[in-house]
């Protein structure tokens, strides 16, 4: 494996699960593989979960570790081929990606959508620029339109808390005071279908996610319907695809006690960070069926086991 850009990278869901799992169990079984090895990790948005866990990855497997955050610490990059640059940008991704490809082995980007002009996010410009120019493996913490080390995360998770049976494994869209990209959305999506499970994707009609991704996956727009039976229960808020960026505060669809009470006792799973009794009331999050603790642990083990596979290839 070259790159972690997307779900599309992972060659077989179910032994990187299993693996992860295993790995989970002796995470320092591996420090020697990454001793004199550095990742850069580059920030172009904010993290708490991305940043720690996959800082504390790098160092379970002996890396060493440096991080930039391009909020206020580095120079705006410009993207684009045959640009003059008499503007307010200073610096080309050109130069960037082979500068920083020389002071590390690995390279981690989180770069967020605009929600400004929807072909230019699903371009993911500054995630395929850096794969384009960089020397060295680039892995995704988080790009324009996907969230592959999170979905990885979510799989684990659901597999280690899953029954026997075929689980029934419920994306539900929930309200959200600012409008936020389809990231996490799109690649839980994309790795659900690959699960063993009985997948369902709920939310108010005009919320629909990109239709290349959803493909045949059923859509219910009666939230309280699609919960019913439910084994996991997958909270989320994303902003509209067709009427790009459009948001919604729409408190019906807020999950609440009441309506955890239509499923099959399931798990609650939110990625965090998550608006309290805005998304999700107090006494849902705070139940003992709430797994989001555990899922963040697993973020670690997610980025551990992507770390493993590209140092073990180079």
């Amino acid at each position: 494996m070259n790159n972690y850009f997307s779900i599309k990278d992972i060659d077989s869901l179910d032994n990187w699960v299993n693996e992860a799992i295993e790995l989970k169990k002796t995470p320092l079984s591996n420090k020697m593989l990454g001793v004199d090895k550095t990742i850069g990790l580059l920030f172009f948005n904010p993290s708490l979960r991305t940043r720690l866990s996959t800082q504390k990855a790098a160092l379970n497997l002996g890396m060493n570790v440096i991080v930039m955050n391009f909020t206020g610490e580095g120079w705006s990059l410009e993207y684009g081929d045959g640009t003059v640059m008499d503007q307010g940008n200073s610096e080309h991704v050109k130069e960037a990606a082979q500068v920083v490809s020389q002071y590390c082995d690995v390279l981690a980007i989180r770069a967020f959508a605009k929600l400004e002009n929807r072909e230019e996010d699903y371009e993911e410009k500054v995630m395929k620029s850096f794969i384009k120019y960089a020397s060295i493996p680039v892995i995704n913490m988080e790009s324009a339109t996907g969230h592959p080390l999170q979905a990885l995360t979510d799989a684990i998770t659901i597999t280690e808390h899953k029954p026997t049976y075929r689980p029934k494994i419920v994306l539900s869209w929930a309200p959200h005071p600012k409008a936020l990209p389809q990231a996490v959305a799109n690649s839980f999506v994309e790795i659900a279908q690959q699960m063993e499970a009985d997948f369902v994707i709920t939310h108010p009609v005009g919320f629909e996610l990109a239709s290349q991704i959803t493909n045949e996956v059923p859509i219910d727009y009666n939230q309280e319907h699609a919960l019913k039976d439910a084994d996991f229960v997958y909270v989320k808020n994303w902003s509209s695809y067709n009427d790009y960026g459009k948001s919604s505060q729409d408190q019906h669809w807020k999950i609440t006690e009441e309506k955890m009470k239509l499923t099959n006792n399931a798990k609650f799973m939110h990625c965090l960070p998550v608006r309290r009794n805005v998304v999700v009331d107090d006494t849902v999050i705070d139940s003992e069926n709430s797994i989001v603790i555990e899922q963040a642990n697993n973020r670690t083990y997610a980025a551990q086991l992507v770390l493993k596979k590209i140092l073990e290839k180079s």
